[in-house]
């Protein structure tokens, strides 16, 4: 229901989190879409997802929906986010040392499905291959 809304409007669900703060509860959907996502859009997608959540209410407890852009350090939870990022500055984790290293910042060279090469920034410039099956969390990063 919500993805057919999502895919009929151009948006992508990036991520969806339910978590407790404190003593409150949070449902979070972080959306995107070519060019951006805006207030306007955040409302809209808020406005359908709360009536079909009421509708359907799958969730006992009391909790609060915020509907959001991902913002600049996007999550790159899927393969096809990864290849997206082709180009772009990336930070990305390992589940286990890759050259002896398991944090990896700079630029996204390329990604085949199962392999990224990185280009690492800072100190030591080293590119690095990296299976897709050792990454543990990618996401877009802020260069300053």
């Amino acid at each position: 229901m919500l993805k057919d809304y999502m895919d009929e409007n151009g948006y992508e669900i990036v991520d969806i989190e339910y978590v407790k703060e404190g003593s409150n509860w949070f449902l979070r959907i972080y959306v995107d879409k070519e060019g951006g996502i805006d207030i306007d859009d955040c409302s809209n997608i808020s406005e359908y997802a709360s009536a079909r959540l009421d509708e359907n209410d799958p969730i006992s407890t009391a909790y609060f929906l915020e509907v959001s852009s991902p913002g600049a350090e996007r999550p790159l939870k899927k393969a096809d986010d990864v290849r997206k990022a082709v180009g772009k500055h990336v930070f990305v984790t390992t589940y286990e040392p890759i050259g002896g290293v398991k944090e990896f910042e700079g630029e996204l060279l390329s990604f085949d499905g199962e392999e990224l090469v990185v280009k690492t920034t800072g100190k030591v410039k080293k590119q690095y291959s990296i299976p897709y099956s050792k990454v543990a969390s990618a996401r877009l990063a802020i260069v300053f």
